[in-house]
């Protein structure tokens, strides 16, 4: 799978933040995407100073892995809140060259907009592969929000002043929120309904925990 090298990944924290505020510009916030069979989540497992990067692709509806890969490479960018896309894209960048199956949307468990700078580690993703992507972070980086409904599917907005920024979505019942922001190339309220569809019973999307157990070691079953 290719991708588009947009800057150097060797740099000082303060340049990484000038590439973030002259990239978010080119963030699109509008549908702009097909027909979507596969869907994919990305997760970072940390050992020492060493990421395993994994990368899982599931079909759509059914939500079964049909390509996996773990790439392991060293951790070159410190841990500093708001730029953990220096952190964990090059590595990622690693496994997604590596894919048999092009993805057709990226779900990233981690921030799209709902970020200080608006550009947050699924956008920045984003923009790199040219794929739509959408933000399903577990905990707030940014902005502020009412509580929802305990019904699956309730969500409240997630703001910063005036601006929407994201959304608090309970895809669960009687379970905590998740934070859906727009990555690339699809609106606030398609990143909230294909989150949901990709959920089955549990709060985090069948992407995010099958990269996460793929992170861990616990390579998944590829369906034939």
């Amino acid at each position: 799978m290719k991708y588009h090298a947009l800057h150097s990944w060797d740099v000082a924290p303060e340049e990484a933040r000038e590439i973030q505020n002259r990239l978010r510009a080119q963030v699109v916030r509008t549908d702009r995407f097909g027909t979507i069979n596969t869907v994919a989540g990305v997760d970072i497992g940390l050992k020492e100073d060493t990421a395993r990067a994994s990368v899982v692709v599931l079909n759509f509806p059914e939500l079964q892995v049909v390509d996996s890969v773990v790439a392991e490479s060293p951790v070159r960018f410190p841990y500093i809140p708001g730029l953990l896309s220096f952190r964990e894209i090059p590595p990622l960048l690693i496994a997604f060259s590596q894919l048999q199956t092009e993805p057709d949307l990226v779900i990233v468990d981690g921030q799209g907009i709902a970020h200080p700078r608006r550009f947050g580690l699924a956008s920045h993703l984003g923009l790199i592969l040219d794929k739509p992507t959408i933000g399903c972070a577990k905990s707030r980086l940014w902005g502020r929000y009412e509580e929802p409904d305990l019904e699956q599917g309730a969500y409240t907005y997630l703001t910063d002043k005036d601006e929407v920024i994201g959304a608090a979505v309970r895809t669960r019942t009687n379970v905590r929120v998740v934070y859906v922001s727009i990555g690339h190339r699809i609106s606030l309220d398609s990143a909230r309904t294909w989150t949901l569809g990709c959920c089955q019973g549990y709060r985090l999307p069948e992407t995010t925990r099958h990269a996460h157990n793929a992170a861990s070691g616990k390579i998944p079953k590829i369906r034939k």
